[in-house]
């Protein structure tokens, strides 16, 4: 069912989707933003967020390109972003003939990651706006300076008043995404075997956005919310009077299939979380020596269970940390403290 989705333009429903003259190089098929290996996470995404599998069979007519990105929190960030930023007009701009037609190139500056280039054209339906959007790169791929991204044409009004809420979120969209990049890079051979993840430190509102752009940086996100995973950390250790008190009492409330996951900070309490029944354990705050070792003697005694290490992990000692044979590292500098990327709208007249 989802694989039909993935590739048959009238499956999109009308509140997911936008119709729009969408053109992008070097593809000639209708591309949705399902990922092929999160299928549940997406279909319990789509619930709550009110998009019922019984708009899937909405029709919408789109020339080249429909995505499956529009979720009611992103519309809502589009609609706060063109608030604050036109308000009732831009005054400005009155400088220009009201027919006047233009063309805008968005250049590179700096290498970087493509991601979130379909908010151009959802931004400019919010937008209700006379342009027109063609893509040169794609999400996921990377550019150089002076590569052209995507190019606007239409009503040189259009463009000007539109031009900064575009950069805003394409510049958070891409750096984050350039970010993720470099660490999958800088995690050499481990690249294959260990996954490399978020965190739920986002900019408020953006959550969505900021874990789309880490997938669009080759790494994979960690839990989306505190309704989509157990991992039960210090304070809760701490209210639910300790670590085996927490896991018996989610054994009983929880579902079966749902796996629990134990923050840790010392090998006694990895011993007492795999006793307790732990099928996971967060490592936090080892120094890299300590975190190989510790790993050595808790494979002995739970050879199976999966081992996520986290804090004052970086580009520097990634690696280090990589070769103490955890299976995941999570992450919180890929979307908290990002930078953004150098972008650039050129503009001219038709």
């Amino acid at each position: 069912f989802f694989t039909r989705i993935y590739t048959a333009s009238h499956w999109l429903p009308k509140r997911a989707a936008f119709g729009c003259e969408f053109e992008q190089k070097h593809h000639k098929f209708q591309r949705f933003r399902i990922f092929p290996k999160d299928y549940g996470l997406y279909f319990a995404f789509f619930l709550r967020h009110g998009i019922s599998l019984a708009a899937l069979a909405g029709n919408v007519k789109a020339r080249q390109y429909a995505f499956m990105q529009i979720t009611p929190s992103v519309r809502h960030l589009i609609q706060l972003a063109i608030e604050e930023d036109l308000g009732k007009g831009d005054l400005t701009s009155l400088a220009v003939p009201t027919q006047q037609k233009a063309m805008a190139r968005l250049i590179a500056k700096e290498e970087c990651t493509c991601s979130g280039l379909w908010l151009a054209q959802a931004i400019i339906d919010e937008a209700q706006a006379d342009l027109r959007v063609k893509l040169s790169a794609a999400d996921g791929k990377r550019v150089f300076p002076q590569d052209e991204i995507l190019v606007l044409e239409g009503n040189a009004r259009a463009i000007l008043g539109l031009e900064r809420t575009i950069l805003n979120f394409l510049q958070r969209t891409c750096g984050i995404a350039t970010q993720a990049h470099k660490y999958r890079e800088a995690l050499g051979v481990h690249a294959d075997r260990l996954r490399l993840t978020d965190t739920r430190k986002t900019l408020p509102g953006w959550r969505y956005l900021d874990k789309m752009a880490v997938r669009d940086g080759g790494l994979f996100n960690h839990r989306f919310g505190l309704d989509s995973g157990i991992l039960i950390k210090e304070n809760h250790i701490r209210a639910a009077g300790g670590i085996l008190a927490a896991v018996k009492s989610l054994q009983k409330q929880v579902p079966h299939l749902l796996q629990i996951e134990v923050e840790v900070t010392n090998l006694t309490e990895a011993f007492e979380a795999i006793e307790a029944g732990a099928g996971a354990l967060l490592l936090d705050n080892f120094s890299a020596s300590d975190l190989s070792e510790t790993v050595k003697k808790i494979r002995t005694r739970a050879p199976k269970i999966l081992l996520e290490a986290s804090g004052g992990i970086n580009l520097k000692n990634l690696t280090s940390y990589a070769d103490s044979g955890v299976d995941c590292i999570s992450i919180g500098a890929l979307t908290h403290s990002v930078p953004a990327v150098d972008l650039s709208l050129l503009f001219n007249l038709q």
